[in-house]
C-alpha cells in the first residue's frame, strides 16, 4: 500500500484547504495537487507545488508584461520553436516540487541527475519503514547478452519462484535484524529495556537497497524535460521508467502546449548524426546502402535502422 489511511486523511485535509491567488495556475494540475499516484508496489509520486504555466514560458521568451499572447496558437508556435531549436532558458522559468517514495536502488540512479534540489528521508533521525520492493514476476529477467545494463528474457518456473523467495526472505530477515540492533520496533518502541541498542545511523547499513526511501525533489522545467527524455524512454530501467511515466502525465496536466511539443520533438523525434543524415540522403536517391558501406559501426547502424523502422 503506497500510503496509509492516516496519510490519506492528511492529504485530503490539505486538499480541502483552499486559498486565493492572483498567480496564473494550471487547473488540471490543481486537481492533482497533493494526491499520491501509486508507482510499483509501495511507491508514489505527489505534486506538492509548482510555479508557472505555458504562458510563463512565452512571457519569459518575449519579456512581456502579460501572460502570453491573445491567441493560443501563437503561444504554441513559439513554444514549439523554442523546444525545436533548444532555446532552454524560457523553460527554466517554470518549476515543480514532487514528493516521491521510491526504492533506494532507484534513488541512487535518480540522483545522478544533479540539477534538482533534494531533501531525503533521514535514516539517522527516523526509523526506516518496513517496506521493500519486490518485482512482479514478469519483471524478473535475465541479463541481456547485447546490453550490459539491460534485461533479457523473463525468468520462468522454479528459477523465477526461487528468486522471489530469496528477495522476500532476505528483506524480511534484514529488517528483523535492523529492529534487533535498534532494540525497537517499527513504531520506535523499546523491545528490551535491558539493552541500549545500536544507533540508527549505524543500524540502517544492514538494509538492502530494495527498501523504500522518500524525498522532496524540486526542479525547473528544462531539467525535468531532460530527465523525462532519458527516463521515460523505452531503453530506461523499468522501475525508474514507471516513475517517469507518471510524472510525464503530470507535465501534461501542468503544461499541455509544452507537453505536446516535447512529445513531438523529443520523445517522438530522433537525433541523427551527420553521417546518418548522409546515409538517408543516399537511400532517398535510390542507393542500396549496407552497414559495411556506411562507415558506421554495427551499433550505430542498428540504431539508425530502428529510427527508420527497418
Amino acid at each position: 500500500m503506497p500510503i496509509t489511511a492516516q496519510q490519506a486523511a492528511a492529504i485530503e485535509s490539505q486538499r480541502n484547504t483552499r486559498r486565493e491567488t492572483i498567480r496564473d495556475v494550471a487547473p488540471a494540475l490543481e486537481e492533482m495537487l497533493y494526491k499520491a499516484v501509486p508507482v510499483l508496489d509501495h511507491g508514489f509520486v505527489r505534486v506538492i507545488d509548482y510555479m508557472g504555466t505555458d504562458s510563463a514560458i512565452v512571457q519569459a521568451a518575449r519579456v512581456s508584461y502579460g501572460a502570453g499572447t491573445k491567441k493560443v496558437n501563437e503561444d504554441a508556435g513559439l513554444i514549439n520553436y523554442l523546444l525545436r531549436h533548444r532555446h532552454t532558458t524560457p523553460f527554466e522559468m517554470c518549476e515543480i516540487k514532487f514528493h516521491i517514495k521510491l526504492p533506494i536502488f532507484i534513488a541512487r540512479q535518480w540522483i545522478r541527475h544533479r540539477t534538482a534540489n533534494v531533501n531525503e528521508y533521514s535514516g539517522r533521525y527516523s526509523i526506516m519503514d518496513k517496506e521493500f520492493y519486490i518485482p512482479a514476476p514478469e519483471q524478473l529477467a535475465s541479463q541481456s547478452k547485447q546490453n550490459h545494463q539491460g534485461r533479457g528474457d523473463v525468468l520462468e518456473g522454479a528459477e523465477a519462484q526461487r528468486v522471489l523467495e530469496i528477495l522476500k526472505a532476505d528483506s524480511v530477515n534484514a529488517y528483523a535484524h535492523y529492529e534487533e540492533m535498534l532494540n525497537s520496533n517499527e513504531e520506535g518502541d523499546v523491545t528490551d529495556p535491558n539493552k541500549s541498542g545500536l544507533a540508527r545511523e549505524l543500524a540502517r547499513m544492514n538494509l538492502p537497497v530494495n527498501f523504500y526511501t522518500q524525498w522532496y525533489w524540486k526542479i525547473d522545467l528544462h531539467n525535468l524535460l531532460h530527465f523525462l527524455a532519458l527516463r521515460a524512454d523505452a531503453h530506461a530501467q523499468y522501475e525508474i521508467r514507471m516513475y517517469a511515466n507518471v510524472m510525464l502525465e503530470m507535465v501534461k496536466a501542468w503544461l499541455p502546449i509544452t507537453y505536446q511539443a516535447f512529445m513531438d520533438y523529443r520523445v517522438g523525434g530522433a537525433n541523427i548524426s551527420a553521417k546518418g543524415l548522409a546515409i538517408i540522403k543516399r537511400m532517398i536517391s535510390g542507393e542500396n546502402v549496407t552497414q559495411e558501406q556506411s562507415g558506421m559501426s554495427k551499433g550505430e547502424w542498428r540504431e539508425l535502422m530502428e529510427v527508420l523502422g527497418k
